[in-house]
């Protein structure tokens, strides 16, 4: 019997026609577009993959604004899974890695769909992501993608609430608090802010020109010791009225400046929480930012002692200024810090209180026997507890009251005197306070997680409370 093969207008021809574009109809959405001549163009995408396609990007946009604000990874996870499920995408998933947002839902067309951004910009601004925070829980009880986009523009292109010469002088604050809290009088407060002044003045030029962080860093910690070689040469020519200044903390609060911008607290908050890829990438981060302030702290020490000049500066604390004054500089350095980020009036209000709250529960600890770092712990817990709890009702996210709050208590003094001790070569000494240091940034990380944790709860029955005095005056009028 012959072989028939499928001639044109056979039934075997017309199947394996229906096969063939079949399998290209299915390798075109595989790809992400329809070939020409089929079914569904690309040209003829249904309205609703319209709709999924604006809320994916709204929703990456939307995370990377935050992640590069300063957010945690666990906030931008949670916040852009809460407007993704009002935004109608309920399959969707967000993953962090620090220099990039992933986020993957389903089309309408049952096609998954992924949409990257990466994280070109870090900086800080509190009131930027107490919008973004705002809008991200506008944006769960039900936002258009269109209206969620425009929000999003017109927030990520407003102003500052201040300009940058407000924020230095944030920085110069929070110079003479810590300065304050070292036990030094106006004097050790003036020079601290005129060397911090003077840091600034030269963040601010190399930021301008685009030099990266590191040299950023190396230039900032070298001008702070030739600060402390000045002063260590100039101290028998001062006048008798201006007293002892000790060359020790008016350099400490200068380089505690440089070292509460990095991310040691926040890179240990995202490993608590889970995301170890975010945490590991900030805390090499922090290592590299480090290694700037040791290369520079090195280079001038070895120039001074190639030109006879020894430096040699004692970390002891002079006095130790009464508990009430510790509370007001502790205020007065997270309000500082606030200024620094930007931040608005109510979120340096609620820094403020939380900052002296802090000071006031580690002082209280401390008298207690407690050592250093449980100390920050127990004020870092409350600072959490209260932040978490309480912030929100001003609109102002948790997390910016939390970090504003612990600023009096980072370990920065600490960290720098490891760098000086390793770099004059003590190194088991230097290596003991160096352990010391990230034993308090860990403290200081897990009780602000441990204090937002525990204070989800009580939010929610205070929330049932709420509404139901609400219920019952309603019931009362009508």
């Amino acid at each position: 019997m012959p072989l028939l093969l499928p001639g044109r207008g056979s039934p075997g021809r017309a199947l394996t026609g229906t096969l063939r574009g079949g399998l290209t109809r299915l390798a075109g959405r595989l790809a992400g577009h329809v070939p020409a001549g089929a079914d569904t163009p690309d040209d003829a995408v249904p309205d609703q993959q319209q709709h999924v396609l604006a809320a994916l990007r709204s929703l990456t946009r939307m995370a990377e604004a935050l992640l590069s604000c300063g957010a945690s990874a666990a906030d931008v996870t949670a916040l852009t899974l809460r407007a993704a499920v009002g935004a109608g995408l309920r399959r969707t998933q967000v993953d962090i890695t620090f220099t990039a947002v992933v986020v993957s839902t389903t089309g309408a067309d049952g096609v998954p769909l992924t949409d990257v951004r990466v994280v070109q910009v870090r900086g800080t601004d509190y009131s930027r992501l107490s919008a973004l925070y705002e809008l991200a829980h506008e944006a769960g009880t039900g936002l258009d993608a269109a209206e969620l986009d425009d929000r999003l523009k017109r927030l990520l292109t407003a102003r500052r609430p201040y300009r940058g010469a407000v924020a230095s002088l944030g920085a110069i604050g929070l110079a003479v608090s810590v300065a304050v809290v070292l036990g030094g009088g106006w004097p050790v407060a003036v020079a601290a802010a005129l060397t911090t002044g003077a840091l600034q003045v030269l963040l601010f030029a190399l930021h301008r020109r685009g030099l990266p962080a590191f040299f950023q860093q190396v230039a900032g910690a070298a001008l702070a010791t030739c600060v402390a070689l000045a002063l260590l040469l100039w101290q028998p020519h001062l006048p008798e009225w201006i007293g002892v200044l000790p060359p020790s903390l008016v350099v400490g609060s200068g380089i505690v400046v440089l070292l509460a911008g990095l991310s040691i607290v926040g890179s240990a908050e995202d490993a608590i929480s889970g995301f170890y890829v975010t945490a590991g990438a900030r805390a090499f981060e922090t290592v590299v930012l480090t290694a700037g302030l040791v290369l520079g702290i090195a280079g001038v020490l070895d120039l001074g002692q190639r030109a006879g000049i020894t430096l040699t500066l004692t970390f002891a604390v002079t006095t130790t200024p009464p508990v009430l004054v510790q509370v007001v500089a502790g205020a007065a350095a997270a309000l500082a810090w606030a200024v620094t980020g930007y931040a608005d009036a109510r979120a340096v209000a609620l820094a403020a209180l939380a900052g002296g709250t802090a000071s006031a529960v580690s002082a209280a600890a401390l008298a207690a026997g407690a050592g250093s770092a449980a100390a920050a712990g127990v004020a870092a817990l409350v600072v959490g507890l209260l932040a978490e709890g309480t912030a929100w009702r001003w609109r102002v996210p948790g997390l910016v009251v939390s970090i504003c709050g612990i600023v009096p208590l980072l370990p920065g003094l600490a960290i720098y005197r490891a760098i000086f001790t390793l770099v004059g070569g003590g190194t088991s000494a230097g290596l003991a306070l160096l352990v010391e240091a990230l034993g308090t940034a860990l403290a200081l990380a897990a009780g602000v997680t441990l204090g937002e944790f525990c204070s989800t709860p009580l939010r929610r029955e205070f929330d049932r409370v709420e509404r139901m005095v609400r219920r019952r005056s309603l019931d009362r009028r009508f």
